[in-house]
C-alpha cells in the first residue's frame, strides 16, 4: 500500500494562490447556497479558554460541505494583545478529512482564510440585504478580519465615502492609509464611533473590546441601512435591536452557543429568540427566503462565522495552489 499523504499549505502558498476578490466571494458563496439547500452540517463554534491571565482564546470551528467532499475543522487562535509582539491577533490552521473514511486530506494556513471569509460573508450580506446603491461605508474596527470587510465591500459597491475608527489612532491611521493606497480612494479616518457611523447606508462593527461596552447609539441607524455587527464583545445596548425589520443570521445554531457575540446580552435577557429571525444567510443565497424587499427596509445581519465558508474558501484556494504547484505533500502513513 502506497504511503498516505497530507497536503499542506502554509502562508507562502496560500499567498502565492492569491485569490482574486471574485473568487473570494464566489467561493464563499458556493458555501452558502450549499448550506441553503440542506447539503451542509455545521457545529456551532466552541470556545476553548487556557491562562485566565492572557487576553485571549481559541475558537475550534467544524463543518462540512458536501458538494466539496470535504469535512473540516479549523482552530484559530484570538488573542487580543499579539500586536504588541508583531503578531497578528487571529492565527489559524483549516483542516481537511475525507467525509467517508474521516482520513486527513489537508491542512492549510488559515489565517488569511479567516480574514477574507469574514469579509466576503460581510460582502456578500450586504449584496442581498443592502440597500440598493449604497454611498456611504461606517466601519468600527482595523485589525483581523476590517481590512477584507471594506475590501470586498467597496468591490461591490464602490463607495463614494468611507468612513473608519478603532481605538487606538496609530491603529486606525496605518488602516485608513493602507484602504486608500489599495482602494485608490480617500478613507476618512475619524475620532469617535459616531462620526464614523451616523448617518451611513451600510454600518459595520467589527471591535475588539476587552468586555462587552454599549457604544453603539441605535439614533445613528437611518432608516434603509444595514447593520452588521459581529465584534466578540458586545457594542449594542439592550434596546438597540428595536425596530429592526429584519434580523438575519449566519447560522441560527450560533445564537445558542457560547457566552460571546454582538447580540447575546439581548438573548440572554429573552429579547431575541430563534423566531425573531426572518432568516439564515444561506437560505437568502439559495433563494430560499428573500432578502432586502423594500429600499426603506432597516436590516441588521449578525454573522459569527461559518466553518462551511472556511472549508469553501480553503478547498478554492487548495485548487488554486495545485495548479500553480506550490502544495507540500506530507507523509501521514507508510504502513
Amino acid at each position: 500500500m502506497p504511503p498516505m499523504t497530507i497536503e499542506y499549505l502554509g502562508k507562502p502558498g496560500v499567498d502565492a494562490a492569491a485569490l482574486s476578490d471574485d473568487e473570494i466571494l464566489s467561493a464563499v458563496e458556493g458555501g452558502l447556497v450549499a448550506a441553503g439547500r440542506g447539503q451542509t452540517v455545521i457545529e456551532p463554534r466552541m470556545h476553548l479558554a487556557g491562562d485566565a491571565s492572557v487576553d485571549g482564546h481559541f475558537n475550534v470551528l467544524r463543518g462540512y460541505v458536501a458538494p466539496l467532499d470535504y469535512a473540516g475543522v479549523k482552530i484559530v487562535g484570538d488573542f487580543v494583545d499579539n500586536y504588541r509582539q508583531g503578531l497578528p491577533s487571529e492565527m489559524a490552521l483549516l483542516n481537511l478529512f475525507c467525509p467517508r473514511t474521516g482520513a486527513p486530506k489537508a491542512v492549510i494556513d488559515a489565517s488569511g482564510i479567516t480574514d477574507m471569509r469574514t469579509g466576503a460573508l460581510t460582502a456578500l450580506g450586504a449584496k442581498w440585504l443592502g440597500p440598493a446603491r449604497p454611498r456611504v461605508l461606517g466601519h468600527i474596527g482595523a485589525r483581523g478580519t476590517a481590512y477584507w470587510n471594506v475590501r470586498l465591500l467597496d468591490h461591490l459597491f464602490d463607495f463614494e465615502e468611507i468612513r473608519v475608527h478603532s481605538r487606538r489612532p496609530e491603529s486606525r491611521d496605518a488602516f485608513g492609509a493602507r484602504l486608500s493606497r489599495d482602494l485608490g480612494k480617500p478613507v476618512v479616518v475619524t475620532d469617535d464611533w459616531e462620526s464614523c457611523l451616523n448617518g451611513a447606508d451600510i454600518l459595520v462593527e467589527a471591535s475588539r473590546l476587552r468586555a462587552p461596552e454599549p457604544l453603539f447609539r441605535r439614533e445613528w441607524v437611518r432608516p434603509g441601512a444595514l447593520v452588521v455587527p459581529y465584534g466578540t464583545m458586545s457594542t449594542l445596548p439592550l434596546d438597540f435591536t428595536e425596530g429592526f425589520d429584519k434580523l438575519v443570521m449566519d447560522d441560527l445554531g450560533q445564537m445558542r452557543a457560547g457566552r460571546l457575540g454582538a447580540l447575546r446580552p439581548q438573548i440572554d435577557a429573552g429579547l431575541i429568540t430563534e423566531a425573531s429571525f426572518h432568516a439564515e444567510i444561506g437560505e437568502i443565497a439559495a433563494g430560499v427566503k428573500p432578502g432586502r424587499e423594500r429600499e426603506d427596509e432597516t436590516i441588521l445581519f449578525w454573522h459569527r462565522g461559518l466553518a462551511t465558508s472556511d472549508i469553501a474558501l480553503g478547498a478554492a484556494i487548495l485548487e488554486k495552489a495545485r495548479s500553480l504547484g506550490v502544495v507540500q505533500s506530507l507523509v501521514y502513513r507508510d504502513d
